[in-house]
Order: structure tokens, then sequence, then C-alpha cells
């Protein structure tokens, strides 16, 4: 039992360094999903740049309408293309063996990635590709190194390069240090509205993680509030009680 378990964790060492690695390259981001313009712009770039080749399985077209303030029409007209009905699920049509031939892996559905990933991991990644002639997407990215999705993103943002620089370690050991990006070729956005636009799209990712939570988040404070003030009664009770007891 040892051995296996001693097996399964160095299976799982080289996966820990990658996630370390990439770590060091996550940007800070705060999303709010009680945005309802920003649930939309993002629903928008989901459907028009991501829905191709991944999934969100676990939401269904009506309920996203419910929770972004869409009307049927609305729905229909902005994020539904394919003949699909509001009760349906957001699936694709792409086979799963052929997208894995064509990716080398079959596109992940993207209902739990948030929640899974974290924002800021989604947030960074998306900002985090760059030419690398080498790959056969011809570009890598800073997150999660050798990773098989092209950078579908291109068009918005441009395409840039990164720029490493050399630092030696104590035991004078010398590393390519990521210094900055650099862009080549400029998108239809600035970097200004392309890190809105991402924004939003991890706004909506972040939501579809857990449709319910600002249900949930709005009944938290209710709670709170009954019970402070269940606590000051229990503390006026408290001293009437034992206002005579010496």
């Amino acid at each position: 039992m040892a051995r296996k378990l001693i097996a399964c964790l160095l299976a799982l060492l080289p996966g820990i360094a990658a996630a370390a690695g990439g770590a060091a390259y996550l940007q800070p981001v705060s999303v709010d999903i009680s945005n309802e313009a920003a649930l939309q712009r993002g629903a928008k770039f989901f459907v028009n740049y991501c829905l191709g080749c991944h999934s969100a399985q676990y939401v269904r077209y009506n309920r996203l309408a419910m929770d972004l303030g869409l009307t049927e029409e609305q729905l229909v007209e902005n994020l539904m293309f394919t003949g699909e009905r509001p009760f349906d699920t957001m699936e694709i049509a792409m086979p799963a063996q052929e997208s894995a031939t064509w990716f080398g892996r079959t596109p992940p559905d993207l209902s739990l990635v948030a929640r899974a990933r974290g924002e800021s991991w989604i947030y960074s990644f998306l900002k985090s590709f760059y030419l690398d002639p080498s790959k056969p997407t011809g570009t890598n990215n800073l997150v999660l190194s050798g990773a098989s999705m092209p950078h579908v993103l291109w068009e918005l943002q441009g395409v840039q390069r990164a720029v490493f620089r050399q630092e030696t370690d104590a035991q004078g050991g010398v590393h390519e240090v990521f210094d900055r990006f650099e862009i080549v070729t400029p998108g239809s956005m600035d970097p200004q509205q392309y890190d809105t636009m991402v924004r939003d799209l991890v706004t909506f990712l972040s939501y579809i993680g857990e449709p319910v939570q600002l249900e949930r988040r709005a009944l938290g404070i209710k709670v709170i509030l009954f019970l402070l003030v269940f606590l000051l009664f229990a503390v006026l009770l408290k001293k009437e009680i034992w206002k005579d007891v010496h």
C-alpha cells in the first residue's frame, strides 16, 4: 500500500512542478458576478470564441437568460446560433475523438474551470500567450507551458513575444526568468480593452461554475443579520434574568 502511495505521489510531481512554475506568472483579478452587464459581455465572448471547442454542459440557456436579465428573444438572437433550444445545455458539435486528434487532447468542458483553476489562473492564462515557433500552434503560454490550445483571441489581443532575462542563483546556476511581453502585431483591441474583455470572460466563467452563488450570498447576509438580532435579544434576556442575582 505504501509503495502504491509513493508511486502515485511521484507520478503527480511533474504536474505539481508545472503548476508551481505557472503560479509565478499569475496576475490577481477581482470579478463581480453581480455585474449583469459584465456577465452579458462575458457570455457573448464565450459563445463567440470558446463554445466552438469548449462545452459548458452543466449550464442551460434558459437559466442563463434568467440570471443575466435577457429575454428569450435576446437569448436566441445573441447567444444561440446553431439551432439550440432554450432548455438545451451548452454543448458543442465537435466530436471528442476528432478534437483529440487535432489538438492533442479533447478540449475540456469549462463549466467548472473557474472553481478548479481559480479566476486568477484563467485571467493570466488568457493574457500570457506568446510566439514560440517550436510549438505546433506557433504559440506557448507562461501559465501553462506547452498548452495544446492555440491563441484563439489573437485577433483581439494581437501577437506578442515574451522577453526573458538571465538570472544567477545562489549555486551559480543560470536561469531564464520572464521579464515582459512585447507586442509584435497589434490586435483590434488596445491592452486596456483586452484586459476588460478577459475580465468579463472570467466573470462569466466564475458565474457558470456556481450559478446559485449570488442567491447563496444574499441568503448568507440575511442569516447573519438574523443571528445578530437574535444575539441582541439573547443578551438583553440574559441581563433581565440575572439582574437580581448577586
